[in-house]
């Protein structure tokens, strides 16, 4: 979509840009002509999958009902989260849950989960045996390079990404009330969150639609990373921050804790008392500050692109019977 979020094209556009030269798979990326809105153009993906499937076919973004077009024996489906199971219409819960989770759970051969969370949600909802799971984790776009900055002690700038309602805005903005700083928030906000922060004394600037360049100007001229979601399947900005070299207050449930590794400090996500004292201990604190600012550059290791293509050319392996040497 033209404003929307292109963050699971960037990271496969990332693993795809390393994968192995000398393998033996020849990866051909397809995007979809059909938006994901009404039965009709849905069904449209469904039959255009169909026409493009190739030996091995990969799903890797959230339409997970393109698995009805293709054949079960080697289809391999990416799932990044299950949020839509939180949907608050129970009958929209039940179609979505069918359609775009149980059914294609079951219909394909292998599924890979971002994190040991999302892994954890679709064996809870689908009861998906977990030796048909493999957790391979998301990477971030290479454009997000490593760009030092002093910290800005008087009026820092707070990072706040995501407009969905599990991106907690209000409690981050309830927060900071009456703590100096500028608070950048990414994403298209709501009447009702504009009050709360005008209410609240928030000195505030927003932006949406940003591109990947934009996206990096934003982290380079931020002081901190606040991303205490409710619920995350992955938790790319983290990673994001981290390789730019700005200090994380994260979560401490759901996935956010494994991304974040040992480079964030973490807040219970629905205690405004929690996330406002680990924003202050990261200002306060520049001893405990940098440390996670070096803990979080080592921590982005762990998600090398090559590795990633090595763990899904590991699964188209196992789907044309071939192992790695």
């Amino acid at each position: 979509r033209p404003s929307g979020n292109v963050s699971i094209e960037n990271s496969f556009g990332t693993v795809l840009s390393v994968f192995p030269q000398n393998s033996r798979f020849h990866i051909k990326p397809f995007y979809s002509s059909f938006f994901s809105n009404g039965l009709w153009t849905r069904l449209k993906a469904i039959f255009e999958a169909s026409a493009q499937q190739a030996d091995i076919n990969h799903i890797t973004g959230d339409i997970h009902f393109i698995a009805f077009g293709l054949p079960s024996e080697n289809t391999i489906l990416t799932i990044h989260d299950c949020f839509f199971m939180q949907h608050p219409n129970p009958i929209m819960r039940w179609l979505l849950g069918l359609f775009w989770l149980k059914l294609p759970v079951k219909k394909v051969r292998w599924i890979t989960a971002v994190s040991e969370e999302t892994k954890k949600d679709i064996i809870q909802y689908t009861g998906c045996p977990a030796e048909k799971i493999v957790v391979i984790p998301t990477v971030i776009h290479t454009i997000f390079q490593y760009s030092p900055k002093v910290f800005n002690h008087k009026y820092p700038t707070i990072l706040h990404i995501g407009s969905a309602n599990n991106k907690n805005l209000t409690r981050h903005a309830q927060a900071l009330k009456g703590i100096p700083c500028r608070l950048h928030i990414i994403g298209k906000i709501t009447m009702e969150e504009v009050e709360t922060l005008n209410k609240l004394g928030i000195d505030y600037h927003n932006s949406i639609s940003l591109t990947d360049l934009e996206m990096q100007a934003a982290y380079t001229q931020a002081d901190i990373l606040l991303f205490c979601s409710t619920l995350e399947g992955f938790g790319m900005p983290i990673l994001e921050a981290q390789t730019v070299g700005r200090v994380v207050v994260t979560s401490n449930t759901s996935s956010m804790p494994f991304v974040a590794g040992e480079g964030a400090c973490l807040a219970a996500p629905l205690s405004i008392e929690s996330i406002r004292g680990a924003i202050i201990q990261v200002m306060e604190q520049s001893e405990y500050r940098n440390v996670l600012i070096e803990k979080g550059l080592n921590n982005v290791k762990r998600f090398n692109p090559l590795v990633v293509a090595h763990q899904y050319e590991a699964i188209y392996n196992k789907i044309t019977h071939i192992e790695n040497d």
